[in-house]
This record gives C-alpha cells, sequence and structure tokens, in this order.
C-alpha cells in the first residue's frame, strides 16, 4: 500500500537525523520539500538521490491534491521541512489530513523537536505544558492571548524571532507576572545557548546581548490555587492602601513586601480582576 512518510530531520546538528529517516528518505519514489533548496543541501550531505516536489504553507493546500494522486496511483512519498517534525509549527498538517481523508496510511518517523528539547533543558515542570508556538504578530492580539493563557496550570512553550523577542518578554511579564522561564535560542548549533530565571533577569540580559537565531520560550505555569488565595488577600490589602491615596504601584509593592510575590504581580492580578468585573 502507498504511503505517506513523515519524516523529522535534524534542527541543527545533522548527526540528529535518525538511521530510520535515512532509511525511508532512501526508499520512497519522491520527497515533498518545504524549501528544495534547503532539503537539497541535506540530502546531499547523505548521498540520497530523490525527485523533490516543492510544497510551502502558501502552497501546500493548493499541491496536495495533486501529490495525492500520484501517492494513490502507487507511488510512496515522504515530506520533510526545513528543519525538525513536519506539523509541528510547520508545514504537514494540510497534507496528512488529505491524504487520511483519501484512506492513505500516514508513517510518522519521528525526530527532533525544538519545543521539546526546549523543555527537557528548561528546569521547569515537564509533567504538565502546553506548546503555544508563534503568537500572533499584532500586539493587541498577543496580548489577549497571553490573557488568556494566564491562568493555565502548566508550563507553556512559545517560539519567537528575534526582532520581536524583547517586545515578546516584556509583554509576558506585564501580563503573566515575574515568573520564572528559561529561553534557548540556535538549537544543537555550534552556538547554542540557554538562560534561565525570572522573566526580568531574562529582558535584562538580552536588551544588554540582543538574541539571534531561532527562539524557543519557555515559562513557568500559574501559581497554585492555593498560592492564588494568598495573593487576592495582597491584592485586598493594596485596594485598601490606595484608597488612602496611596498611588496603586506604590500600594502593591508595600503589599508584596517580604512575600513570594513581586510588585507586578500584585497589581497584574488587581488590575485584571478590575477589568473582569467591570466587563461584568
Amino acid at each position: 500500500m502507498s504511503k505517506l512518510f513523515l519524516v523529522g530531520t535534524p534542527i541543527g546538528n545533522l548527526d540528529d537525523i535518525s538511521q530510520r529517516a535515512l532509511t525511508t528518505l532512501s526508499e520512497v519514489d519522491f520527497i515533498i520539500a518545504e524549501d528544495t533548496r534547503v532539503s537539497s543541501k541535506l540530502l546531499a550531505h547523505f548521498d540520497i538521490k530523490k525527485p523533490l516536489v516543492s510544497s510551502h504553507k502558501y502552497s501546500e493546500s493548493r499541491k496536495s491534491d495533486s501529490i495525492i494522486n500520484r501517492i494513490l496511483s502507487g507511488e510512496t512519498a515522504a515530506l520533510i521541512t526545513d528543519a525538525g517534525m513536519p506539523c509541528i509549527s510547520d508545514p504537514g498538517e494540510i497534507m496528512a489530513r488529505k491524504c487520511i481523508d483519501a484512506g492513505i496510511e500516514v508513517v510518522a518517523i519521528p525526530g527532533p523537536v525544538a519545543a521539546i528539547t526546549a523543555l527537557a533543558i528548561s528546569g521547569l515542570p515537564t509533567d504538565k505544558f502546553i506548546f503555544e508556538g508563534f503568537l500572533p504578530q499584532n500586539k493587541s492580539q498577543r496580548r489577549k492571548r497571553l490573557q488568556e493563557l494566564a491562568e493555565l496550570n502548566c508550563t507553556i512553550i512559545f517560539y519567537e524571532s528575534p526582532h520581536r523577542f524583547l517586545e515578546c518578554i516584556a509583554d509576558l511579564k506585564d501580563i503573566m507576572g515575574n515568573r520564572q522561564a528559561s529561553v534557548s535560542r540556535e538549537l544543537t548549533k555550534l552556538y547554542e545557548q540557554t538562560i534561565r530565571g525570572n522573566l526580568e533577569y531574562i529582558c535584562s540580559y538580552f536588551t544588554e546581548n540582543p538574541p539571534k537565531g531561532e527562539i524557543v520560550i519557555t515559562l513557568d505555569g500559574a501559581k497554585p490555587n492555593e498560592e492564588q488565595a494568598d495573593i487576592k488577600e495582597l491584592a485586598k490589602n493594596a485596594l485598601k492602601l490606595s484608597q488612602t491615596g496611596m498611588k496603586l504601584s506604590e500600594a502593591c509593592k508595600i503589599s508584596s513586601k517580604n512575600t513570594s510575590f513581586s510588585k507586578s504581580d500584585v497589581y497584574n492580578y488587581l488590575i485584571k480582576h478590575m477589568e473582569e468585573n467591570h466587563e461584568q
């Protein structure tokens, strides 16, 4: 039976490719590539000579029918992206879904994934996590999405580009509070780097050392319910202080003193719940 193989490829270090991936790429009839120029270099390195068909995120839907017809006629195909596992913030989802709908068997040949690699070395909880991928480029849409994620009690993984990174970190700190985080860039490559600490430290570090390359942000989840109860009391106290004429920011600073919460934690909690009460 003809099949579509989703083949994971290295995210930087070519030694990370599996023997099963190499065997599959050598045996299929043709290879579907996100960028044939990038994939040609990878295949040439391993002396694999197969016909290439281009299919990226802008053409995947349009080209999928002709590719599926080739597979249904008896050919086998492998789908690869520029780096990593197809379908994970990369092309492949549409092709896989259409193949499944057409009765074609879809087989995954596992390979490196930047999100999971970064999570493993983050030092943050790995028992429960959500992969968010790239946040919206539009600032208001990004902040809205972060507000939706703010109360999740699990580790959250984001992808981000270097030129939006500092703005993203600032929004994370403003909406999520000064949480612990891990930032990994250029994973498996020569200049691989991971910086861990709270968001304030990370913002300070990368302001002085502008990031380059592909970036994964791993963020600690919301505090457990019992700690939320504690912050509620701190917020009430800050609100009382502010009603005496004190600035709200100063009231939050005093209220959070000698606690595990920062001024921003208390302030963001207050603002969020003020907005919710206003909407109701």
